[in-house]
């Protein structure tokens, strides 16, 4: 298979809109179901080798610990519990109504019922029904879910990769159900007071100041996939910084913001595909940090090594 394989939005657009609700699903069983963290680290899922996963949580009056995993190579949901119980269930032809209802009824054969509050999706046109309700959205493609996993596994590696040149306060490289991206943030560590009416989302995100770099699918907004990066809060001049390679540029971000973007389709083929994304990030992250005033050279890790000794042998 190519290194960057095409995944155009218009041909996988609704296997995409189905996906992304049942990872809401899943994902609100996380947010009730896990230890609060800062920045709402607790709740993304991070990739396995065949797919996604919550990570460990715990439910039941007993504490069950429990995982969910989906599977996209075998196409199957699977829970399992501490003690080796499991069940698994195919996504194939599943609407979003009968994933929602086999997933909880997964859970509360193993012994670990949850309750999700605010049972319906989180910022999506139809955030008004509940999940159990949803029959429109049921197309599951299997290849494009194959491509999709595919693609998000080799973007999670060169989000890795670019992690490893900072050394202050990090999030780990991890996939947002909300808005379906995978992003990794770094942290100057200076808190910035949110304004009253910020939301609970919004407010824990963005309590201090960062620079952050990931890819999306695309959107209605976005209609193709497309790496990015952008710095919250925005400093002035931002968008008059120079970005690599020549066919990334800053796009409006809304809110008079910016986004530094790079598109998947102007890179994925090139022969040094993966050291252009990557001069993408470290340019928009460069951008950031200069016209914030981070102390860029403190923060730097250069191949991931912080002891000086180590760093000159």
């Amino acid at each position: 298979m190519e290194t960057l394989p095409a995944i155009p939005l218009a041909e996988w657009r609704p296997t995409k809109e189905t996906l992304h609700r049942y990872l809401q699903v899943v994902g609100k069983i996380r947010l009730a179901a896990s230890a609060r963290r800062n920045h709402w680290w607790n709740v993304p899922f991070h990739l396995t080798g065949r797919g996604l996963t919550t990570r460990p949580m715990t439910g039941g009056a007993d504490g069950m610990i429990f995982t969910i995993d989906l599977d996209l190579v075998a196409h199957e949901l699977r829970v399992a519990v501490l003690d080796g119980r499991a069940l698994h269930f195919s996504l194939v032809g599943q609407s979003v109504a009968s994933f929602h209802d086999q997933t909880l009824s997964a859970l509360d054969a193993l012994g670990v019922p949850v309750h999700i509050p605010l049972d319906h999706p989180f910022d999506l046109p139809d955030q008004g029904r509940p999940f159990g309700e949803d029959t429109e959205h049921r197309t599951y493609d299997a290849a494009h879910a194959l491509r999709y996993w595919q693609v998000l596994s080799r973007v999670n590696l060169l989000l890795e990769r670019f992690s490893a040149d900072f050394r202050g306060k990090i999030s780990p490289v991890h996939h947002f159900w909300h808005t379906f991206d995978i992003a990794v943030t770094r942290f100057r560590g200076r808190r910035v007071p949110q304004p009253a009416d910020a939301d609970p989302v919004t407010r824990e995100a963005y309590s201090e100041e960062v620079i952050s770099a990931g890819f999306w699918f695309g959107d209605d907004r976005v209609p193709e996939p497309t790496f990015y990066s952008y710095t919250a809060p925005e400093p002035e001049g931002l968008a008059d910084r120079p970005l690599e390679p020549a066919a990334a540029r800053w796009a409006e971000g809304g809110g008079g913001s910016h986004l530094a973007v790079l598109p998947y389709d102007a890179v994925r083929t090139a022969p040094d595909a993966e050291e252009r994304i990557l001069a993408f990030y470290r340019s928009a992250y460069q951008a950031g940090a200069a016209s914030a005033g981070w102390d860029v050279d403190q923060l730097a890790c250069p191949a991931g090594v912080t002891d000086p000794a180590l760093a000159r042998s």
